[in-house]
This record gives C-alpha cells, sequence and structure tokens, in this order.
C-alpha cells in the first residue's frame, strides 16, 4: 500500500486525531500500571490484569494507527520545521512506532515464557508465543522494562518538541492534532 500525499489543511483526519489521543490515554495508563505493578506487594493479580488488557489494547490501537497512517499521511509540517528536524521527527515517529508494536508483544512473550498461561480480562485465552524458559523469561522481562524507559524518554522528547512550537515557535504544531473550530491564530495571520 502506497501512502498518500500530505492532506491540506493544518490539521490530520478526526479519526487520526481520536487514534491519536485515545493511544496516548492508553499508553500512559499501561506505562503506570506496569510501574505500579513493578513495585507492588498488594494487589498484585489485580494490576496485572489490568496491565495485560491495557498492553493488549494498545498492541490493537497501534496495529490501527500504522493502517491509518499508511492511508493518512497527514498535513505538511509548519515551514518553521527544517531539513534536519524533519528527519527527526520522520525518524523518532518510526521509532516510537516500532517500540509500541513491540512492547505489548515481548509482555505476551515474557508470561508466555514464565509458563503461566496468558488470560485477558479471566476470559480470553491467548496462545503461547514463546517456549517456556526461566533464563528467556528473564531476558525478555528486561527488555520489557528497558522498552518501557525507552518509551517514557520518547513520549517526554515527544511532548518537548510539541510545546517548543506551540510556545515558542508559534506554529501551530499542537492544533495539527486538537479538536475545535477555525485555523489557529498563528496561520491566521500569515494568510
Amino acid at each position: 500500500m502506497i501512502a498518500s500525499a500530505p492532506r491540506s489543511g493544518s490539521r490530520y483526519a478526526s479519526r487520526t486525531r481520536v487514534l491519536h489521543w485515545l493511544a496516548a490515554v492508553l499508553v500512559f495508563s499501561t506505562l503506570l500500571a506496569g510501574f505500579v505493578l513493578a513495585n507492588a506487594l498488594a494487589d498484585y493479580a489485580v494490576l496485572l490484569s489490568v496491565h495485560k488488557v491495557l498492553g493488549t489494547l494498545v498492541f490493537v490501537v497501534f496495529v490501527i494507527r500504522v493502517i491509518n497512517r499508511l492511508i493518512d499521511r497527514g498535513p505538511a509540517l509548519p515551514v518553521t520545521v527544517g531539513r534536519v528536524e524533519r528527519v527527526a521527527i520522520i525518524g523518532s515517529e518510526l521509532g516510537m512506532y516500532v517500540l509500541l508494536l513491540a512492547q505489548p508483544l515481548l509482555g505476551w512473550a515474557m508470561v508466555s515464557a514464565s509458563g503461566v498461561p496468558v488470560v485477558l480480562g479471566g476470559a480470553l485465552r491467548l496462545p503461547s508465543i514463546a517456549p517456556v524458559d526461566a533464563e528467556l523469561f528473564g531476558l525478555l522481562r528486561n527488555g520489557h522494562s528497558v522498552v518501557a524507559y525507552a518509551l517514557v524518554v520518547m513520549i517526554a522528547a515527544h511532548v518537548s518538541a510539541v510545546l517548543l512550537h506551540t510556545l515558542a515557535l508559534r506554529d501551530g504544531m499542537l492544533r495539527r492534532m486538537t479538536f475545535g473550530r477555525g485555523e489557529p491564530l498563528e496561520l491566521r495571520r500569515r494568510t
């Protein structure tokens, strides 16, 4: 499938914005549940169950996001984005997508390697995708943790870059992914 040309206008399509904010809430919730889970003594089973369901939802939403991204490339970047920054934006977006698709798979493989059945919400049993192996479980657990921290760093960089563009450069970068009517004030002044 070939990606479309950048869309006209200054905003992403409504479905892209909905998927973006749904993914943001799911990823934040899943990371939070995972960090709490790693340090929890009480309610471990409940936290693990919630974390697994959220991780599954992250995976499903990101598969849909990848398909959506191939169909709709979104609006052109603002003129304030130079060539080097454009390459950084594309690279970081690809990196974040890879991490967000890999993380749930690492979690699923980790649970599979532990020998515990992978059950979601107490009802849906997923097949094992890794052999039961204590050493493999340890490697996957470490990998799952490293990717979680890498995601936190990438998300912080993403938010920081958007805030820089929105607050300092005033180029409407955040507005591309928000809801509301009309063009951003910064773009109205230029036309």
